[in-house]
């Protein structure tokens, strides 16, 4: 039996399938993409600070990721040091691994908790004032010393609260150095 549905004749023309024969996208208009940020919300885009869980990501992040490789460098070069005198290589690498691994976990620990404080105190302190400035950084970074250092007692907050305020304010200060005389780098928010 014929199938009704296919023509009976040869000579129509069979066009083959283009999935592309309807896009009329210009390739120059599909890598034209926007420089200015985007935000899905517009009560954010008219901030003049980061909002508190960016800056809450951000500063924990940044100071968790810093505090462990600072302390598995730190360890890696004591547990080496420690090595002793005729050890054989695979020794000496644990050794160092262990060290590493150690301090690193407990340099990331504080350093991440340290991020956290400060970095919920400033955005106290942005929501408060309404607007970001040196000012906010270096309350920002007393209050994250003193609240760390607050189980040993006032005098030993206070000491820590004045390093890291002047950590904090230097921090910034280095930034905006950067910034000015070595331009945007792009790396790290700068």
């Amino acid at each position: 039996m014929a199938d009704s549905t296919q023509p009976d004749d040869h000579t129509a023309a069979v066009k083959p399938y283009n999935p592309y024969q309807d896009l009329d996208a210009p390739i120059k208009k599909l890598y034209h993409l926007p420089t200015s940020p985007e935000n899905l919300f517009p009560d954010v885009a008219s901030r003049p600070y980061r909002s508190w869980g960016n800056n809450l990501q951000h500063c924990t992040g940044i100071c968790f990721l810093s505090g462990g490789t600072v302390g598995l460098v730190h360890g890696a070069v004591k547990g080496l040091k420690a090595a002793g005198a005729g050890e054989s290589r695979k020794v000496m690498m644990s050794r160092a691994l262990s060290s590493g691994l150690e301090l690193g976990g407990r340099y990331s620990g504080t350093m991440g908790i340290l991020g956290f404080y400060f970095s919920v105190i400033e955005s106290g302190i942005d929501s408060y004032r309404g607007k970001e400035g040196i000012l906010n950084t270096g309350a920002a970074g007393f209050g994250a010393g003193a609240m760390y250092k607050a189980a040993r007692g006032p005098r030993a907050m206070a000491v820590a609260g004045v390093i890291g305020g002047a950590a904090a304010v230097a921090a910034v200060s280095g930034k905006t150095a950067v910034k000015k005389y070595v331009g945007e780098v792009g790396v790290w928010g700068f």
